[in-house]
C-alpha cells in the first residue's frame, strides 16, 4: 500500500516558486493515485484568495491547478480557518468551495493521519 502524503503550503502564491511547487506535488501525487492531501497554513492561504491578477506580477495563474485537483483525485484539501480570516478574506468563495476549514487542533490530527509530510 502506498504511503500517504501531505503537503502544507505555507507561502503566498507570488512570494517565489514554493506554492506552484506545492501545487505540481499534488497534482502530481493525485495524478499517481498517492493518497495525497493538501493544507493550506499562514500566507498559502493567500492562493485561495479569488480574483487575483498573475499578470499583474508576470506569473501564471494558479487558480486553474486548485479547480484540477478533484479531477486528478485530490479530494482532501484543508485550509487553517485562523489563517483565513486573519488575512481578511471570507471562507466562501469560488477558490472556497471544496476546502475544509480547520482549527489548529484539528490541523494537528490532519498531519497525524499522514504517512510522510513535506512543508514547502
Amino acid at each position: 500500500m502506498p504511503k500517504s502524503l501531505l503537503i502544507i503550503s505555507r507561502q503566498a502564491p507570488w512570494s517565489g516558486p514554493a506554492a506552484r511547487e506545492a501545487l505540481d506535488i499534488v497534482l502530481a501525487g493525485g495524478a499517481f493515485d498517492l493518497p495525497i492531501g493538501l493544507l493550506f497554513l499562514d500566507d498559502g492561504v493567500f492562493q485561495l484568495a479569488p480574483n487575483q491578477s498573475a499578470t499583474a506580477v508576470q506569473q501564471k495563474d494558479l487558480s486553474a491547478n486548485l479547480q484540477a485537483l478533484s479531477l486528478f483525485g485530490v479530494d482532501d484539501v484543508f485550509a487553517c480557518g485562523n489563517s483565513v480570516l486573519e488575512r481578511g478574506f471570507p471562507p466562501s468563495g469560488p477558490n472556497m468551495d471544496d476546502v475544509q476549514l480547520l482549527t489548529p487542533e484539528e490541523i494537528t490530527v490532519i498531519i497525524d493521519r499522514y504517512d510522510q509530510v513535506i512543508t514547502l
